[in-house]
């Protein structure tokens, strides 16, 4: 499972031994929030109408729980990734995140059709992607960048087809491990064959794409949401190529209602909100600037976040040092701060039971418990979202309703991340 990664911690001020959410660590040749650039018909991000409408966060390349691409990169091949999107409107563009490469990325040239079954794309719905009106794009090491606007009208909840052919080396890859969604490699260049017969190896993470917009149609009031934390909002244990996380699942009850709406997942499998590792990102308190505040339209942020510090810290054998409560209420608070100096409403949602977990402890269930307690009752966020009690066994609080549990005792099941949906009051978003 993902919350068991037990992997070095990223380098961070010494500050964050005693309060984590003072000072924000540089990784990858960033500081702060990522400025991207753009393609040469879209200058700026506010007031040209953009909103979000898929986004991942990225991380840096490595060799975790999940096999994947992103340590051998790519040479000379397609790269075919598929993305739902939560929104429509009649004109998209994709940003490409080279956050954590040494080195430029070179992307000979890009393409986007509408989805077919697997790696086929919809016959003659395939269209080329232009980067200042040029094909080829060069993404600078720690850098990202938008592709120019595709006229091309998107449904709400439209599954939709990237490829990107890479002709040079490219190194390690900037990725996200655990997408749960198949993603599709091929020799040569491929971006329009729309069978997909040639795209036979696969893997089950994103690789480079990080966001993707769209403009256009009813746009309505600034009401996008941002779901962020860990595993549980990543949707680790649902269904591969299923769409089931609970942001997803949250989507759907938008675009059900009719009031379609920008619902962006930035969970990380394994993520802390206090330190760092190599395997699972930066800290939730770091990533924050980087992956949430750039991200246009957002009115709210849902935040779930902590239960890896709680279960790692008191894992016997793990490099995760112990994390205090005062620790995690520190990591809470800065995430609060940010979100509200951006002007957005921030909602936090108590920790799920996780009992029969690896990493379970009564030390850690303590922790769980004070924590939860804190989220409840502080006041500190705008609203609550009781995931702890929604989702508990009445028989037993510390444990997930069976049905609900993917059999890990941490991560939910699908019909546990379709309980988390339905658990939130949609019009407080």
């Amino acid at each position: 499972m993902a919350a068991l990664l037990a992997v070095p911690l990223l380098p961070l001020p010494a500050a964050h031994a005693d309060a984590p959410a003072t000072t924000a660590a540089t990784t990858g040749g960033t500081t702060g929030a990522t400025t991207a650039a753009r393609g040469g018909d879209d200058g700026g991000r506010d007031g040209e109408g953009w909103r979000g409408a898929w986004a991942t966060s990225v991380q840096p390349p490595g060799r975790t729980l999940l096999p994947n691409w992103s340590q051998e990169g790519f040479e000379q091949q397609s790269l075919r990734q598929v993305v739902r999107v939560s929104t429509g409107g009649t004109a998209v563009r994709f940003k490409l995140s080279n956050r954590y490469g040494s080195t430029p990325l070179r992307v000979a040239g890009a393409a986007v059709g509408r989805t077919a079954e697997g790696a086929a794309v919809r016959e003659g719905s395939s269209r080329a992607l232009a980067f200042g009106k040029e094909r080829a794009v060069t993404v600078p090491a720690g850098g990202e960048v938008f592709s120019d606007a595709l006229r091309m009208r998107v449904k709400p909840l439209e599954s939709l087809t990237l490829t990107l052919y890479l002709a040079e080396p490219t190194g390690p890859a900037t990725y996200h491990m655990s997408a749960l969604t198949t993603s599709y490699r091929a020799a040569g260049d491929l971006r329009f064959d729309e069978s997909g017969e040639a795209f036979t190896d696969t893997s089950v993470s994103w690789y480079y794409v990080a966001d993707v917009e769209v403009r256009g149609g009813p746009t309505g009031r600034r009401n996008g949401v941002v779901t962020f934390g860990d595993s549980i909002t990543d949707g680790f244990a649902s269904t591969v190529d299923a769409d089931n996380r609970y942001p997803d699942e949250l989507a759907e009850r938008y675009a059900r209602e009719g009031r379609p709406r920008s619902v962006l997942n930035h969970g990380i499998s394994g993520n802390m909100v206090t330190y760092g590792t190599p395997g699972t990102g930066e800290s939730g308190v770091d990533r924050f600037k980087k992956d949430v505040l750039p991200e246009p339209g957002v009115s709210t942020v849902v935040v779930l976040e902590g239960i890896n510090d709680v279960g790692l810290s008191e894992l016997p054998g793990s490099s995760v040092p112990d994390i205090s409560v005062e620790q995690l209420i520190a990591a809470h608070r800065d995430i609060i701060r940010q979100a509200r100096a951006e002007g957005l409403k921030v909602i936090g949602a108590t920790l799920t039971p996780f009992k029969g977990a690896v990493y379970f402890s009564e030390r850690g269930e303590a922790k769980r418990d004070a924590l939860n307690e804190w989220i409840r009752t502080s006041g500190a966020y705008d609203r609550v979202i009781d995931l702890d009690r929604a989702l508990a066994d009445p028989a037993d609080p510390d444990r997930l309703v069976p049905a609900y549990d993917s059999g890990d005792h941490l991560h939910p099941s699908d019909a546990g991340y379709h309980a988390i949906a339905e658990a939130i009051d949609v019009d407080s978003l």
